[in-house]
């Protein structure tokens, strides 16, 4: 949504979103905005707005507009006026609605200017001059209002389709109603929701209804241009005005004056040309096709329109059938330029809102209409008009309020696909039974408890879909009365099966069981049966006829015995994944056809030579298993993927290479293997492996000269194995290799060969004792080089990098001396902070308490979907906050949750209601804030906050608590003495209550297990089109830390598909280093066959007895931005009953460069963010004036909980850059994106309100930034144990800045940055070091007293503040020149 005809009723109004009034966003070059009356009706009556657009209109203002302009310039503050006025100019909107360019104006008639396309749908003209050829008038787009004097208001979800609102709903009704199913449960914070201006992104309001620019392209697009018909050539054609119109499949092109009345031009495009016409600017030709084709040109006035019109009407004319997709369009009638299209076959009228009245009727005027979707339309009852359309063959109503079916659509005989799923349907009528030529019949997610009678006539059936019903028994009895060949019995709560009589069972050949909660199944009376689906069930035992079987698939189940008889001699594809089997079924190995075999995470201790030397298998998975030993012989096999990861295998076949000269993939990881088998018995191999992963095993430097028989190998995964040494002889005869991880060896060189491999585009190598750098860099295709963990103190790098290097990742490596600025170019490059920087828990002296490392890493399409968020210091020095975000395939969710969702939940602590809803709440407030981006995509997170809650001597516990929250399938591990605990869980449609609450909100669950086909899990971050089927409510766990607590574990989505939570913590509880346990955590899932994006987290926890002992309460702590990691805390150890402090993070890429950045740039922006360093001297120091050395703790705040907060960015997140930002100096961003915030707090000595005291926060003053550190003793800190600052470490620029009163606020304050839209703010350039002033020795004793001076005034200042609460002071020029 983009623009709006009417008002917007959301909180805060248009302004606070992204949406405008269409009129003014409509105006085009030559027409002032200024000139619309303040209740957004364009005040436009009596000619047609077309002729407008003709040369012989005379633009002058009607003498009728006399009123409304007096009435315009009045501002009306009374809404009743208000309500009153648009009103009666409701009417002019509707008749005016599509031209706004050249209707009569106002003030001032606009310059003549031709019409634009988007801006110019046509408008209604039928209260003027009803069409007789089209009933109900001729509408375009928009469709009238409402033909009532009352105007309607409208309903809009998640950004999506607008709904209009019924005389019996309220809005507040529905907001609250909506926000409760979000997951907000107390009743003030669900009013306190509603009220944010942010929730417009959510649902919103409308006065009258908006305009979708996007969605009115796809109705129709309208003009007046020049148009020339026939060919260029002939002089006899000439170019006139013309109104053109591109609605449906034809081109309309008829007269400007009489463009509803007069002749029309229909030119079909379907199977024509448009093409660009070379000769003439923004010119196309439109062709049709056939021998009777003619020819139009139209000129158009920019390249927009040329290039508008041109993607629309290709798209049409290279069509094959006649099909017109109004989807999400909004509509509630059919638009009037549409009808012209005759020959129309197939429409898509999905989502969206057709009257039963008018809407629907009208369809029975396409007379060859054969497919027709009226999907998602809130119809209550079924269409009779559709039964008079006797040409149609498909019809889809699902997804809508049907109760019953009329008898009338018995009379449809020629439909052949009736899909009525995710209706409310208990029965059907017996009149069905005469649809003989039914093959369809899609009855999924409705209420039958039993199939239907009237099924049993429907000799013609193909297909039937009773998914998702109450049938509570499989009665094969029945399903001999029922002719369909394939039924759907999915998400049925089936208890009981009944046997039946083969002989009358033959026609059934398909049979999908899946989630039917069945312990056993006996289905050997299926005689006929190709294909069985019975996953995610309980079953102990199947048996199954083999006489005609193709594909069976049961998986997710407990099986244990498995009958199929006969042998099944077409059997292609079997899956028993996920259950319980001993052993390999006998009958598997004489199956002579079967190609993929899939019995990963069974009890299998033996695979019969049988199998592995079958002529016909190709795949077979039988990973995470018991096998101890393969046969040492094998015979000629064909297999070409073989997976065998996570047995007990000490060898593999000696001749395995060389029997098997298929095998392109080979997956041996997590055994017990040595040696590998050599590639052939000569030198010459005939190998065909592209893929070999035999990490962690116990493999040595003897396997790495067999590798060299591999000629085609693409991708080699060696990590933690025993390497001590890769010979560079046989390196360098691996020339097609492109990915190679030698990662968690004992590797002290790469092999300078490597340089042969120049296909290479991966290098993986940490957590190796590598001292210097490869030439890696020199390889052209080289993408990710990670050489993190290592011990490298040099990097040798080329004159110029390879263009495709996208991540270089250095850290762990202590020694290394590197030259940031060498690297600019690299787009994610990783280095540990500068050694010289001070940390937290050293300046202390004091062991941490807890530490972590993270790592990310990218799926096969080098696209990273995934964020963390480390803060050891968050909120003070005594809490932590950890988060692992998950995108699945898109960026921008996980972004946004990883820049945001700190400074949310700081925001949360701060209201101090309800502390137990904290996390949950942060995760609801979140939705919001994603904004936009959170409407049609969406994401999984896991967060991890540690507080500290101080206990007296004599009483049980420990002090720190553990509060872990996620949604979807980001997870949370805590190792507790050696074992794991898990502190999150995965809510899916398999558990009865999530499964309960989606269906109850009529939502469709497709075959794999997802809601409406997006995501299979029903608590997710974002999706906010599926709420409230899919919510953000999270699950939420707390844990309270004991001694035996040795770390967590946060990991995204594919860690935990490829490894279980226990061995998980197996994996990495003895590596002493967090980034190395990170590190391994992702390299082990990788090798184990995740190609997706990855994240972990690792924190290492030191509990101790000390750490549990009674403590005062804490004072206020600094923000953990850049005072926790640039400069010196102003409350020691000492103070806070000796509590250790924890280091600053390690491995974090994203804070490199914000080090400096947030503390340099902080008074930039109107910050009182100040040093805590000694009083001044009476002679200012260099060290103390130069920016670079300045700490930045931020000061408490005063006023309980007031804050306020300013993000800028270098990089913004919303793709709007400025073009005059200054690289700053000192800072190496790298690409990086570098945030600045900026805390103003109270400063006066008044007592602090009651936050319920205060409707709004208070005007607070503002100190003027200075060079010197501000003395202990200043009032600023005399409020300090009252209040605590919002803590919040920066991040990333990305936050999602609210756009309400405290950005304006700070925008007054600071030094008026520039704003971007989205609330985002530019980031004041740094001043260059190199430019700074030389000031002449014999003004040196001047400028001293001029500093001295100054910093005196500025002391005053501050103690002064007292007396100027509400009135802010221009920043000093704190930039003074150093002597």
């Amino acid at each position: 949504m983009e623009s709006s005809t009417c008002e917007d009723l959301s909180p805060g109004g248009p302004r606070s979103t992204e949406l405008r009034d269409s009129l003014s966003d409509g105006l085009g070059p030559g027409t002032d905005s200024s000139v619309l009356s303040p209740t957004c009706d364009s005040a436009t009556e009596g000619p047609d707005p077309f002729e407008s657009s003709s040369d012989e209109v005379d633009l002058t203002s009607s003498p009728a507009h006399s009123t409304d302009t007096s009435a315009a310039d009045m501002p009306t503050t009374d809404p009743c006026s208000a309500s009153s006025q648009v009103t009666t100019t409701l009417d002019d909107i509707e008749a005016g609605a599509g031209d706004h360019v050249n209707a009569p104006k106002l003030i001032k008639p606009p310059s003549k200017c031709p019409s634009s396309s988007q801006t110019r749908p046509l408008s209604s003209q039928a209260s003027v001059q009803p069409d007789p050829e089209i009933p109900g008038g001729s509408r375009g787009w928009p469709e009238p209002i409402n033909t009532s004097p009352t105007p309607a208001l409208f309903l809009q979800l998640h950004g999506g389709a607008v709904r209009r609102l019924g005389d019996d709903e309220r809005p507040l009704q529905i907001l609250n109603e909506y926000l409760t199913h979000l997951g907000f449960e107390d009743p003030w914070r669900v009013q306190g929701e509603g009220m944010n201006p942010e929730i417009g992104c959510l649902i919103r309001f409308y006065f009258g209804k908006p305009r979708s620019v996007g969605g009115s392209e796809r109705v129709q697009l309208s003009g007046v241009f020049n148009v020339r018909k026939g060919k260029l050539a002939l002089p006899v054609n000439r170019w006139s005005k013309r109104q053109v119109t591109l609605s449906g499949t034809c081109l309309i092109v008829s007269s400007v004056k009489h463009a509803h009345t007069g002749k029309m031009h229909i030119l079909p495009l379907i199977g024509g040309k448009v093409e660009e016409v070379r000769r003439h600017s923004h010119c196309l030709a439109f062709s049709s096709a056939g021998p009777q084709s003619q020819t139009y040109y139209i000129s158009y006035d920019s390249y927009t329109e040329h290039l508008r019109w041109h993607r629309t009407a290709s798209k049409i004319a290279s069509q094959r059938v006649n099909s017109v997709d109004l989807s999400c369009c909004s509509l509630e009638e059919l638009p009037a330029q549409l009808f012209y299209s005759q020959d129309l076959t197939h429409l898509n009228l999905k989502n969206n809102f057709m009257s039963l009245h008018k809407g629907v009727p009208a369809l029975t005027r396409f007379c060859k209409l054969r497919s027709l979707t009226l999907s998602n339309n809130a119809l209550s009852d079924f269409p009779l008009a559709l039964c008079d359309i006797t040409s149609l063959t498909e019809l889809n109503l699902s997804g809508n309020r049907l109760s019953s079916l009329p008898a009338e659509v018995g009379t449809m005989h020629n439909l052949q696909t009736l899909l009525l799923d995710g209706n409310f349907l208990s029965s059907l009528p017996a009149e069905l039974g005469s649809l003989e030529g039914l093959t369809y019949l899609g009855l999924s997610f409705n209420c039958f408890s039993c199939a239907p009678p009237i099924l049993e006539k429907l000799r013609g059936m193909e297909r039937l879909c009773l998914a998702g019903n109450q049938l509570p028994v499989l009665d094969i009895a029945r399903l001999q009365w029922l002719p369909a060949r394939h039924i759907d019995l999915r998400l049925n709560r089936l208890q009981t099966v009944t046997v039946g009589d083969a002989e009358q069972l033959v026609h059934i050949v398909q049979l999908d069981l899946r989630d039917t909660g069945l312990q056993e199944l006996d289905v050997r009376p299926l005689c006929r049966l190709e294909l069985l689906r019975c996953d995610r069930n309980a079953l102990s035992t199947l048996r199954v006829s083999g006489h005609a079987l193709k594909s069976l698939h049961a998986a997710h189940n407990e099986l244990k015995l498995l009958e199929v008889q006969p042998v099944p001699e077409n059997l292609t594809v079997l899956d028993l994944s996920w259950n319980t089997l001993g052993c390999v079924p006998a009958w598997v190995c004489e199956s002579s056809k079967l190609e993929v075999l899939d019995i990963n995470h069974n009890a299998v201790t033996e695979l019969p030579i049988q199998l592995l030397s079958s002529g016909s298998l190709r795949k077979l998975l039988a990973g995470w298993n018991q096998v101890c030993r393969l046969a040492e012989r094998l015979e000629r096999s064909q297999l070409e993927v073989l997976d065998l990861q996570h047995n007990h295998l000490t060898e593999l076949p000696h001749n395995l290479f060389i029997k098997a000269q298929s095998l392109r993939y080979l997956n041996v990881s997590a055994n017990k293997l040595e040696n590998l088998p050599a590639a052939s018995l000569t030198d010459d191999s005939f190998s065909c492996l592209e893929e070999l992963y035999v990490t962690n095993n116990s493999l040595t430097d003897k396997c790495v000269p067999l590798l060299t028989g591999h000629g085609h190998l693409r991708v080699l995964h060696l990590a933690y194995n025993q390497l001590q040494t890769f010979t560079a002889s046989k390196l360098a005869r691996l020339e097609q290799l492109e990915e190679l991880d030698l990662s968690g060896n004992r590797l002290r060189a790469v092999p300078t060969t490597i340089l042969s491999c120049q296909r290479m585009h991966t290098l993986s190598a940490h957590s190796n004792c590598i001292n210097a750098f490869p030439e890696v860099l020199q390889l052209p295709e080289i993408k990710c080089v990670d050489l993190s963990c290592n011990e490298l103190t040099e990097v040798t790098l080329p004159e110029t990098l390879p263009q495709k290097l996208q991540e270089l990742d250095l850290t762990g490596n202590p020694r290394l001396n590197l030259d940031h600025k060498s690297l600019d170019n690299i787009k994610c490059f990783r280095v540990d902070p500068s050694p010289s920087a001070p940390c937290v828990s050293e300046s202390h002296g004091a062991p941490a308490v807890w530490s972590h490392g993270y790592t990310e890493a990218s799926g096969v399409k080098n696209k990273l979907c995934v964020a963390a968020l480390a803060l050891d210091s968050f909120c003070g020095i005594r809490e932590a906050l950890y988060g692992v975000f998950d995108g699945d395939k898109n960026v921008e969710v996980p972004y946004l949750l990883q820049c945001t969702m700190g400074d949310v939940l700081a925001e949360e602590l701060q209201r101090g209601q309800r502390q137990e809803d904290y996390m949950t709440n942060t995760f609801l407030t979140m939705q919001r804030k994603l904004g936009t981006a959170g409407q049609r995509m969406g994401g999984s997170a896991a967060l991890c906050h540690i507080r500290h809650d101080p206990v007296a001597p004599g009483e049980h516990g420990g002090c720190f608590t553990l509060k872990a929250a996620n949604v979807g399938r980001c997870q949370a591990v805590l190792c507790r003495d050696g074992k794991a605990m898990q502190l999150s869980t995965t809510h899916t449609v398999k558990e009865e209550p999530e499964y309960r609450r989606v269906r109850q909100q009529n939502a469709i669950i497709t075959e794999d297990n997802k809601v409406s086909g997006v995501t299979d899990s029903t608590r997710m971050m974002g999706y906010s089109f599926l709420c409230p089927s899919v919510t953000p409510r999270p699950y939420v766990s707390t844990v309270t830390l004991t001694p035996q607590d040795e770390f967590f574990l946060l990991g995204s989505r594919g860690l935990w598909d490829m490894l279980s939570p226990g061995e998980a913590v197996e994996a990495v509880r003895n590596v002493p280093d967090a980034l190395a346990a990170a590190k391994k955590l992702v390299t082990l899932a990788q090798s184990y066959g995740c190609s997706d994006s990855l994240s972990a987290v690792v924190v290492q926890l030191s509990i101790t007895e000390d750490c549990c002992c009674f403590c005062e309460p804490p004072p206020p702590p600094p923000s953990p931005g850049p005072g926790a990691h640039a400069g010196t805390h102003a409350y020691s150890a000492g103070a806070d009953g000796g509590m250790p402090l924890p280091p600053a993070s390690s491995g974090t890429a994203s804070e490199l460069s914000s080090e400096f950045s947030t503390s340099e740039m902080s008074s930039e922006v109107g910050s009182t963010a100040s040093s805590e360093d000694p009083p001044p001297q009476t002679e200012p120091l260099p060290s103390q004036l130069s920016l670079p050395g300045r700490a930045g703790a931020r000061r408490p705040a005063r006023g309980g909980g007031s804050f306020h907060r300013q993000f800028s960015g270098a990089l913004s997140d919303n793709g709007v850059d400025s073009e005059d930002e200054e690289p700053i100096a000192g800072v190496f961003s790298n690409g990086s994106r570098v945030e600045v915030e900026a805390d103003v707090h109270c400063l006066t000595n008044t007592p602090p309100l009651a936050v319920a005291s205060r409707p709004e926060p208070l005007s607070l003053p503002f100190s003027s930034p200075s060079p010197s550190p501000v003395p202990p003793s200043s009032p600023c800190l005399s409020g300090a144990a009252q209040s605590g600052t919002l803590g919040r470490r920066a991040r990333a620029n990305g936050s999602v800045a609210c756009q309400g009163r405290n950005q304006d606020r700070i925008e007054e304050a600071g030094d008026a940055p520039v704003r971007k839209q989205g609330g985002y703010f530019n980031a004041p350039a740094q001043p260059d070091p190199d430019d700074q002033l030389i000031i002449p020795p014999e003004l040196e004793e001047e400028v001293r007293q001029i500093i001295q001076q100054q910093q005196q005034q500025q002391q005053e200042q501050i103690q002064t503040h007292n007396q100027q609460a509400h009135s802010y002071q221009k920043p000093a020029d704190y930039f003074v020149t150093p002597l």
